[in-house]
């Protein structure tokens, strides 16, 4: 096999492991909201925020993805995306990064979506523990 094809094939099987890892997280996080809502801890609304917010999310990596190989063509402002993340729509934009091999590689871009996802992780946990303690 000529050594260029290998590390295609490499790579191929890294960014698969990645996507499965990305859909992974989010199947966990959707699961644990599962458990949050069938013990009464959230309201029914919450996680079907984070699944519609999910949804846009992943849209909108799509259509930047698209608007990217496109010259000219508008492309989402990344404080936009970065703004639908925090908001919950995290899990759909790390499944979009992977899945469309979008924002990446971008450190910069990286460090503030893990921060997002931090950010509203906290959020969550706080509202989980003022919840169940009412």
């Amino acid at each position: 096999m000529p050594a260029d094809n290998r590390v295609g094939d490499r790579r191929g099987r890294r960014r698969a492991r990645g996507s499965l890892l990305a859909v992974a997280v989010a199947i966990l996080f959707f699961g644990l909201l599962g458990v949050l809502l069938v013990r009464d801890i959230l309201p029914v609304w919450l996680p079907v925020a984070y699944l519609l917010l999910s949804g846009v999310a992943f849209a909108m990596y799509r259509a930047d993805k698209s608007a990217a190989s496109v010259s000219g063509k508008r492309r989402t402002p990344e404080s936009m995306l970065h703004t639908i993340d925090l908001l919950g729509g995290w899990p759909g934009a790390l499944v979009a990064r992977h899945v469309f091999r979008h924002k990446t590689i971008k450190q910069p871009f990286r460090t503030v979506f893990w921060f997002t996802v931090l950010a509203n992780g906290a959020a969550l946990a706080w509202l989980v523990h003022e919840l169940s303690s009412v």
